[in-house]
This record gives structure tokens, sequence and C-alpha cells, in this order.
């Protein structure tokens, strides 16, 4: 066995470990790249929904990535923005790190600038610039999955800011910076 092969074997048993203490399946750790990528949406102040592949063959589904800017619009004024698509990679990914068959429910979504100013004036925990305003945050949780379970996986990621909310039951996930709060 040459060095390469024991730092391969090395490499998955990390992957494999750091899968089983957050309760993933090692199968998925290890899983190959689908080619295509799903979502499930429920925004918990409309509604609406949306369910289905949002990246296809190498790219993002142009009616998809409309039908889910709609769902996370800003409940208080119906304002729509872009939505990042890495977040909707990050919630991806971290649909199958918990392995869930429910939809994330949404908290919030975008954020108009009118909206995240209330929302600043009456909280201290409400960024000046939100990355919600950028379509760029989420604040979800999940039926099924405990939120310390989804917040640890979230973390695993190493892929943005994760912000733990057990008080009002939702975490945030975005894409900026590595952060924890």
């Amino acid at each position: 066995m040459n060095r390469r092969s024991v730092l391969r074997l090395a490499g998955g048993a990390l992957v494999a470990a750091g899968a089983a203490s957050l309760g993933i399946p090692e199968a998925f750790a290890t899983a190959p790249v689908p080619s295509a990528r799903t979502i499930a949406l429920l925004n918990t102040h409309t509604g609406d929904r949306f369910s289905a592949a949002y990246w296809e063959q190498g790219n993002y589904v142009p009616d998809a990535m409309a039908a889910i800017k709609h769902v996370m619009r800003d409940h208080r004024n119906n304002e729509v923005h872009d939505i990042d698509p890495r977040l909707l990679d990050e919630l991806s990914r971290l649909n199958g790190l918990v392995g869930a068959d429910a939809p994330y429910q949404i908290i919030s979504g975008y954020r108009s600038p009118a909206s995240n100013a209330m929302l600043h004036a009456n909280s201290d925990g409400v960024a000046t610039h939100s990355l919600h305003m950028d379509g760029k945050a989420i604040d979800i949780r999940m039926a099924g999955v405990d939120l310390p379970r989804l917040h640890d996986a979230a973390l695993s990621m190493q892929s943005g800011g994760v912000g733990f909310y057990p008080a009002s039951d939702f975490i945030h996930i975005d894409t900026g910076r590595v952060r924890r709060w």
C-alpha cells in the first residue's frame, strides 16, 4: 500500500466518522453527485410551496428559480428578489446530511429593505444590512428534524453563516463568510 492509498483510506475514514457523529448514513457521505438537485420549501407565512428539481444536468432551471423566488418573497409586501443559487445548493446539501423528507419551513427568506429596517428597529438580532436583503440568507426549520441536529449539520458544511435561534425554533443559514452565532 503506497502513501496515496493510505491517505485516501484515512480521508474516507474521517468522512465516515464525521458523518456518523451527525447520524448521517455512511453511504450518503460517499454518494456520487446526482445529475439533478431538488428542494422542497414551504413558506410558513403564505402557505406557498415548491418541490422540484432546481438544477439539472449542470444548469439551474429558470422556471424553478422563478418559482423559488416567489415562494421566498417578502411576505410583508410581496416583493421578490433573485435568490442566490448557492443558498439553494446549501439547502440541498443540508437536506442530504439530515436525510429528511419534509420540506424546509421558511420563517424568513428574502427581506425587502423596508421590512429589514422595520425588523432591525424592533430587534437587536437583525443586521442593518442583512444578507436576507440580497437573497443570500434564509431562516428555516424542518418537521421531524430536531433543531440542534439541523444546526449541527449546517455547521458541519462550513459553507457560510449559521445562526441558532432555539427560542424562536429556527436556524439561519447564508452564503456569506463562514461564521456562527
